[in-house]
């Protein structure tokens, strides 16, 4: 391999590495019937914001809040795939 490649596939490598850290650090917002969950791409929860009237009936509340983080959770998905597809269809593999 010569030098030229090596150099570019390093590029490649450290633009792969910092698309990654940018999605871990985005916030997604996850949203169901009065229900708003914030996430980092790393899937990490920050913050849940509930209306007063969910807390009335728990299991409503239990599914409100299920239905929210997995709405945050596709949007992490959906927008890994979309930045870190182009590497993957190098064989760059994520």
């Amino acid at each position: 391999m010569n030098r030229d490649m090596i150099k570019k596939l390093q590029k490649l490598q450290k633009d792969m590495q910092e698309d990654q850290e940018k999605i871990e650090l985005t916030e997604f917002e996850g949203r169901a019937s009065g229900c708003v969950v914030i996430m980092q791409g790393n899937r990490r929860l920050i913050d849940v914001q509930l209306s007063t009237e969910l807390l009335e009936d728990i299991e409503i509340l239990q599914e409100v809040i299920i239905l929210a983080v997995n709405d945050a959770l596709q949007q992490i998905d959906r927008t890994t795939e979309e930045v870190m597809g182009k590497y993957a269809a190098m064989g760059m593999g994520f």
